[in-house]
């Protein structure tokens, strides 16, 4: 054991056995005890040693031995240790027995096993699905009323480390595999334009290669669930987050419900591999585009905005999936038809209006409009108006198969004997008045293309409608009969029969698939012509960077789905947490240390993006297959403009989920970023050099956490929230953590402490980052779990810094640091600590200058 060189000092170490070690009555028990002379040098002298077997432990009364520390000679004795057993039973219900060592007993600290004691509720098997290796720590502290509470502090790795960012990546090369097909399916284009395809493509290649080299290096990888800071730099691993892991304190106090508070701590999510020498993605995306300006004119290319190209994205993304929909409702709608009763038929129908809504509403965006005249001005053989003085002449174009199909006009006009529809139209046709004439192009053929699709629609709305009066009609004469057998019996007018009325809702339903069809692939069309634009107006550089995108918001996506998944776990059981998440989504609060001094402002600028990207993430929860862990896992699907993250749950924590969330619904999460830095390099910021990108990003993201309160007591009352014992209210907080956002001052880690505090009391994710998550990190999560000791559990205060060093000495920070660099020493050296605030110091002992 190691103490500090005082004339009273403390030892705060313990030691337990796990359970496969050999442990009998006559096992012999040695303690050493060294001082160290030079906290900064790390020289030691050793001073003592005892040693005891087991039975005389046992047989001691209150088992409890007081020992003679005696020199290595045996030659004198150099002080007492006292040596107590501590019943694990007081924090569990079972019945481990642990031996720890406690001098003064003032401040205690008990070793447990590895991976946690038999009946650890933290280590149910939904938990050990997708969190691994777990590292316990067991403290014994003093209240103020001297009564003592009993701390439990685990660490776990995640399986979503390495298994999100894999799917990631599939989907990456699914995505720009598809990019590649929706580029040829173009058709013919000018040889300008065939040459700028060609670069294109041959650029997706040449990503969809390196992904899947990648990719097959990842599937080699066996052992650790996460990725070692020393490993932050290679470039296989560069999707992989830096030293993610959770951490969960349980704190139980006489006659009160035990506690729990959780933080995930992750490197930042970052571009480590490709450097930060040009500064990170907030700098290099704003350069890019301004320079994408003139490469567009380079290039004879059209400039897209950022807003541009991810609308075109997005609703390459909706035709997509919307298509495909629309056509299996419109034959659903047929067979329903056919073979049920009106209630079925009128849900179906109301289904495919809705979904015809969307697609008619996705596409009437102008820069579809645009995009059908630059591509039509892109084909072979293009001549602009402004070259020639020909008059204007029809267009050539193919007509939609529904305008040459008299059977639609035919059964339209025989649904009520007019060509008007008899209700009100639910999808009005497009109206493309701003695209200019000239020789190649008829401005009125996008609008009989939409007006097909209105038409298509609204005569099903009409023949439905005409058959269901018929049926209402003769309902009550014929109450058990089919809506077939309506038409075909008892019809006032003409009689139908089934194979007419039959035909005739085919005919329309045909042509409905068709009309989406032919307005889909010309939209599918026009709008990867912008995306073609946009890539060709890229560089290299345009390469790197969604390269570089890739990888930070894979980092970043791998440990939100672990915060996600570590929450919905701990809430299962919480009415008003489940009730809040359905409702408004939860906020996941990332802290983050970096400084904005030299390569950690290109961290910090990488991160930023990353976080704000991970507003296009939205997470759902399904019923698993089964209990195995395989079908426990998360899974992503999605493209890169929108990814869901689907949490399966076991069957019988599924079944008693609100119907909300076991029907599917889309669960936002909110992320906010706060950054504060606290080491020598900010120090030199703050006095020589720039902080506005810190201040900028404090300010940006109060005003979103600030926003989503709102939304919160909007929606949710009050008593879904947690109870706490600090009184002051949430909006007390915010307006405190507004005014110091704004405040000049340095490291000003109150911005931290408050965003935290804020979180919790918001049931929100906590995340706390550096740049690998091991040092200045453990000096965060362990000073917040102090904190929150002392104002939530009324640990003494005078034993605060004890309790402070304990965890940071004992705890399990000291074994993340040794998971990573094989060293027991906080990466810092006297000289950086001196810049640092004063509670994130390591004890003495604890630190020294080592590669991290």
């Amino acid at each position: 054991m190691e103490g500090e060189g005082t004339r009273d000092p403390m030892f705060l170490s313990g030691v337990s056995f796990p359970p496969d070690w050999p442990i009998y009555n006559e096992t012999l028990i040695k303690l050493s005890v060294y001082g160290v002379n030079d906290g900064h040098q790390q020289t030691t002298n050793f001073l003592g040693s005892s040693s005891f077997s087991v039975v005389d432990f046992l047989q001691s009364k209150d088992q409890q031995l007081s020992l003679n520390l005696r020199t290595a000679d045996d030659s004198a004795t150099v002080g007492t240790v006292v040596v107590s057993r501590l019943k694990m039973g007081e924090i569990e219900d079972g019945e481990v027995d642990h031996i720890i060592g406690d001098m003064h007993q003032k401040c205690t600290l008990v070793y447990e096993s590895s991976h946690g004691s038999i009946n650890d509720k933290d280590n149910g098997p939904i938990m050990n699905a997708v969190f691994k290796n777990a590292v316990c720590k067991v403290y014994r502290f003093q209240t103020v009323d001297s009564k003592w509470m009993l701390v439990r502090e685990q660490m776990a790795e995640c399986t979503l480390s390495f298994s999100i960012p894999k799917q990631l990546i599939a989907l990456y090369i699914q995505e720009d595999t598809c990019r590649i097909q929706e580029l040829k399916d173009l058709g013919e284009l000018s040889p300008h334009w065939d040459n700028l395809r060609k670069d294109v493509i041959s650029r997706y290649d040449q990503i969809i290669k390196e992904y899947q080299d990648t990719l097959a290096e990842l599937e080699k990888l066996t052992g650790p669930s996460f990725k070692p800071s020393c490993s932050k730099g290679q470039k296989y691993l560069e999707f992989i987050p830096i030293n993610l892991h959770t951490q969960r304190m349980r704190v139980t106090c006489p006659r009160k419900t035990d506690s729990f508070y959780d933080v995930v701590t992750v490197g930042a999510p970052a571009a480590h591999s490709q450097g930060f020498k040009n500064g990170g993605l907030q700098k290099l995306l704003s350069k890019y585009e301004s320079e994408k300006k003139s490469y567009s004119t380079t290039y004879q290319c059209i400039y897209y905005p950022p807003e541009q190209t991810a609308k075109a994205r997005e609703i390459l993304s909706v035709v997509s999936q919307l298509q495909p929909h629309i056509s299996a409702l419109a034959d659903q709608l047929l067979q329903t038809a056919q073979q049920s009763s009106r209630q079925p038929l009128r849900d179906v129908l109301k289904s495919l209006e809705e979904k015809t809504e969307q697609f008619v509403h996705a596409l009437k965006d102008e820069l579809v409009k645009s995009a059908l005249l630059a591509l039509h001005a892109a084909r072979p053989g293009y001549v602009s108006k402004s070259q020639s003085s020909a008059p204007s002449s029809p267009a050539t174009a193919k007509p939609h198969p529904s305008d040459s199909t008299e059977e639609l006009h035919s059964v339209c006009n025989n649904v009520d004997g007019s060509k008007t529809p008899p209700r009100e139209s639910r999808v009005s046709p497009v109206r493309a008045d701003s695209i200019p004439h000239h020789k190649e192009y008829d401005e009125e053929e996008w609008d009989r293309v939409w007006a097909s699709v209105a038409k298509s629609l609204n005569c099903i709305i009409a023949l439905v409608d005409k058959l269901q009066e018929q049926d209402n009609n003769n309902q009550e004469s014929a109450p058990s009969q089919t809506l077939a057998d309506v038409i075909t019996s008892h019809s006032p007018d003409p009689p139908v029969t089934s194979a007419v009325w039959r035909d005739q809702l085919g005919i329309l339903v045909q042509s409905l698939k068709e009309c989406v069809t032919e307005v889909a692939e010309r939209a599918k069309r026009s709008v990867s012509f912008v995306l073609l634009q946009e890539a060709a107006c890229s560089t290299a550089q345009g390469l790197q960077l969604q390269q570089r995108r890739d990888a930070v918001f894979s980092q970043a996506l791998a440990a939100l789905a672990c915060g996600f998944v570590m929450r919905l776990y701990a809430g299962l059981e919480d009415k008003g947490f489940l009730r809040q998440l359905h409702a408004v989504g939860l906020v996941a609060q990332f802290e983050s240390l970096l400084s904005t001094y030299s390569e950690e402002i290109g961290m910090l600028e990488d991160m930023e993006v990353g976080i704000g990207d991970l507003q296009r993430v939205t997470f759902r929860i399904s019923e698993a297959a089964s209990e195995e862990a395989v079908s426990l896992q998360p899974t992503v699907s999605g493209r890169r403009d929108r990814y869901t993250v689907e949490v399966p749950l076991p069957h019988h924590a599924f079944q008693a989920l609100p119907e909300e969330l076991r029907e599917g619904k889309p669960l936002r999460v909110l992320p906010v970023l706060f950054n504060v830095g606290i080491n020598e390099q900010q120090t030199i910021a703050e006095r020589f050099g720039d902080i506005s990108l810190q201040e900028r990003i404090n300010q940006k993201n109060f005003e979103i956490l600030e926003g989503y309160y709102k939304s919160l007591t909007n929606t949710v009352p009050s008593e879904c929230l947690p109870c706490f014992q600090m009184q002051t209210d949430i909006k007390e907080l915010l307006d405190t953590l507004g005014q110091n956002v704004v405040t000049k001052k340095r490291k000003n880690v109150e911005i931290l402490w408050l965003a935290g505090m804020i979180c919790r009391r918001m049931n929100g994710i906590r995340f706390t980052s550096c740049k690998s998550a091991k040092d200045r990190t453990s000096m965060s999560v362990t000073l917040e779990q102090c904190s929150l000791l002392r104002d939530e559990h009324q640990l003494n205060k005078d034993y605060f810094v004890r309790a402070l060093d304990c965890m940071r000495r004992e705890g399990c920070r000291i074994e993340n640091v040794q998971k990573n660099i094989k060293c027991r020493k906080y990466a810092f050296n006297m000289l950086q600590l001196m810049a640092f605030p004063k509670y994130y110091r390591p004890p003495d002992g604890t630190y020294g200058k080592v590669d991290s």
